[in-house]
């Protein structure tokens, strides 16, 4: 009885004595834990400066190792802290400013001085500005840029604004759906960018009578028109700011998209800067576009929502443009009658655009 009852009490204290082992390791993982300088002085060696000039510099030793193919990674990226620091610092920051003092703009100048109005009655006589092949291009090209736009501002900004609204999860799934529609878009976005520009650069072209429409403001500096050919100064550096900066967003956006072709990060980081600064410009400005080709100006959604435009709209903002056409002005009666007859086919013989 007496050596039953002496093996009970040592496997107890046995047993106390491996919970109170256990217990001790325990509370030092969780000190180690609430202690940062603890867990890593128990985990790795002294980090001293030595260390770091080591690691900066890549010499990372015999017991670093990178699975990548003829890969020089650095555990230390100082090009990735400036890449941060001037997108977070500078590009964010005065691309927000851009977009939205445009915006604000554009509502003021609305607010103030309002739409263009025709200073003549129409006549009723239409001309043939667009052809449907360039009109299609035209909307298909626009509605890309309007969803890219959307989707790369939602990319910059958008956890600022959505995730606090709907949480991680709304915010996560608004993210997936957000990128594979910018990625998956943006080229061929680019390739109709190009073919719309290679079909209108023969309206581009600078002319002496532009300097003058600039130094009028478009007709909104002393009286009576200004001369414009088939595209006014104010078209023309739109056209060669997306045939230039345009360019610059698709090529980096390529180089972006399409990271499986030797890029270094270093040209990763800069495709990212040029591409955020090129279409924050862009965006804001095609704002002003927008706005001049709708209700800033009388009649002019008609041309690219039809096709044709009324004579005193062509007299009015495109004179040089007009008095080469005008013999082909169609009266709006019979236009209509050849698209019955016709049962929604394209456009009569006359070409402009």
């Amino acid at each position: 009885m007496k050596l039953s009852k002496t093996w009970s009490t040592l496997w107890r204290m046995g047993l106390l004595a491996l919970a109170l082992v256990v217990g001790l390791g325990l509370g030092q993982q969780a000190l180690a834990q609430a202690d940062p300088d603890r867990e890593i002085a128990t985990a790795v060696p002294t980090i001293d400066a030595d260390a770091w000039r080591q690691i900066r510099s890549g010499e990372t030793g015999p017991n670093y190792r990178d699975s990548r193919f003829d890969s020089n990674y650095n555990l230390i990226n100082a090009s990735g802290e400036s890449w941060r620091q001037l997108r977070n610092r500078w590009v964010s920051p005065f691309g927000l400013i851009a977009v939205g003092g445009m915006l604000g703009l554009i509502v003021l100048f609305y607010l103030i001085v309002g739409s263009k109005k025709l200073d003549e009655p129409r006549t009723g006589r239409k001309l043939l500005r667009w052809s449907l092949v360039v009109r299609s291009l035209h909307w298909t090209v626009a509605t890309l840029f309007i969803l890219l736009a959307l989707t790369g501002l939602n990319l910059s900004y958008g956890n600022a604004v959505f995730r606090p609204l709907f949480g991680d999860g709304f915010w996560a799934a608004m993210m997936s759906g957000t990128k594979l529609i910018h990625n998956y878009l943006g080229p061929i976005f680019g390739v109709l960018l190009v073919i719309l520009l290679l079909r209108l650069l023969h309206h581009n072209w600078p002319k002496k009578h532009d300097l003058v429409w600039f130094k009028k403001g478009g007709g909104l500096v002393g009286k009576g028109h200004v001369d414009a050919g088939f595209a006014n100064g104010g078209e023309k550096v739109w056209f060669w700011l997306l045939a230039t900066a345009g360019i610059a967003v698709v090529a980096s956006g390529f180089v972006l998209d399409f990271p499986n072709y030797g890029q270094s990060r270093d040209t990763m980081q800069w495709a990212n800067i040029i591409h955020a600064i090129g279409a924050l410009g862009l965006t804001a400005v095609a704002l002003s576009h927008i706005y001049i080709g709708t209700i800033g100006t009388e009649g002019s959604i008609e041309g690219m929502a039809t096709g044709y435009v009324d004579e005193t709209w062509a007299k009015e903002h495109h004179n040089l443009w007009y008095e080469g056409v005008k013999d082909q002005a169609i009266p709006e009666a019979d236009l209509a009658a050849q698209r019955g007859a016709a049962h929604g086919g394209d456009e009569p013989a006359p070409r402009s655009g």
